[in-house]
């Protein structure tokens, strides 16, 4: 099969200044690296991916995955289920968008019928869910309700944080706010020195930006979030983590008209001024695969990814995964070290797919998912 997306040149990592001090350019700025052919196309024949959601029960729109693998071996994947994009409580729908999950025996292959992870009063979203060291799961979301000074639109409950002690079959009923004034759309990332981060972002008239929060108590308690700074850019959603080699943290940040990322060298007390790849990019996710190759899987164009040898200093041609828009994409290692990657359709019906790929340091290659 073909290999898509190998290395191309340096995209986006032109620093103009200093990250916490130091002079970036020895990070930021890679050696070249030999271009490849244009990225092929991805494979969106109806063979090459499988449903994970079809129809949770709440109105027939499955958006927002995720999927971690349980202490017991299962795949567990989660999605906001409701009537549309947002779904406040109505006549269809008596308490809003809930959580929902599902679960998988074969590696992706087949999933079991949607169930109901949590689900208050309004609406419940964006869930997001990650296995701790100490094998309990993690689910954060937030939570929208109608405004409450009755003008149209929607005010934030806040972020919260459910977990379930037993491989998923049962989860708090009563969530524990993580913060109030931020949003959250990514998954907790446990650190090398066991403290929990949280991707967080929020905005105003006037700005937007990405934020970190830190738990020192498995999630019980988090800190006041540390603001990214954007360097003049509208930073408006998701921010997600990952912990490089060296031990610094890598965040990648959604924008309004392109992506952006930022780096702390102190275990996250401070952050560089947030810089633009090269490259659009919403709602990123990122996962290290095996052989230290990091990917890095976003919406625009349609359903992408990009990934770097290199630690996050450099980044590889765009990556088609799928034609469809919604994207919000995760991804986990299956056991034979291949990755599935599960996203979301967008539009009235929206379904949840899911692809398998290998990951080398020679590119991308698609593969059947269970094959």
């Amino acid at each position: 099969m073909a290999l898509m997306g190998a290395p191309s040149g340096v995209l986006g990592n032109r620093c103009g200044g200093l990250v916490l001090g130091l002079a970036c350019a020895a990070w930021c700025v890679a050696e070249e690296v030999k271009a490849a052919p244009a990225p092929v196309a991805a494979d969106v024949s109806p063979q090459s991916w499988v449903t994970v959601f079809a129809d949770a029960g709440a109105g027939g729109y499955e958006a927002f995955p995720d999927v971690c693998r349980t202490a017991d071996g299962r795949l567990l994947a989660v999605c906001y289920a409701g009537y549309g994009h947002i779904a406040m409580p109505d006549a269809r729908l008596p308490k809003g968008g809930r959580l929902s999950g599902c679960f998988s025996d074969d590696e992706g292959k087949t999933w079991s019928a949607a169930f109901t992870l949590f689900d208050g009063p309004y609406d419940d979203r964006d869930p997001s869910v990650a296995r701790l060291k100490d094998g309990r799961l993690a689910c954060t979301f937030f939570t929208l309700k109608p405004r409450a000074d009755g003008q149209a639109g929607y005010e934030s409950l806040g972020a919260f944080i459910v977990t379930s002690s037993d491989n998923g079959k049962t989860w708090e009923s009563e969530p524990r706010l993580i913060t109030k004034a931020y949003y959250c759309s990514s998954p907790i990332r446990e650190l090398a020195d066991g403290r929990l981060a949280l991707g967080l972002y929020a905005e105003n008239e006037k700005a937007a930006w990405g934020a970190v929060t830190f738990s020192e108590d498995g999630g019980k308690t988090w800190r006041a979030p540390v603001d990214i700074p954007t360097g003049g850019l509208r930073l408006d959603a998701e921010t997600d983590l990952i912990q490089l080699k060296d031990g610094s943290l890598f965040a990648a940040l959604r924008g309004s008209t392109t992506s952006a990322w930022s780096l702390s060298k102190d275990g996250g007390k401070s952050w560089s001024v947030a810089e633009q790849f090269a490259f659009p990019g919403h709602c990123h996710y990122l996962h290290r695969a095996p052989g230290d190759i990091i990917l890095m899987a976003h919406r625009l164009p349609d359903t992408s990814l990009h990934y770097s040898l290199d630690e996050c200093r450099t980044w590889s041609a765009n990556v088609g995964v799928d034609t469809v828009f919604g994207a919000y994409p995760s991804m986990v290692t299956l056991k034979d070290g291949t990755i599935l990657i599960v996203y979301y359709e967008e539009g009235p019906g929206s379904n949840v797919r899911a692809k398998r790929l290998r990951a080398t340091r020679q590119g991308i290659e698609w593969l059947p998912v269970g094959g």
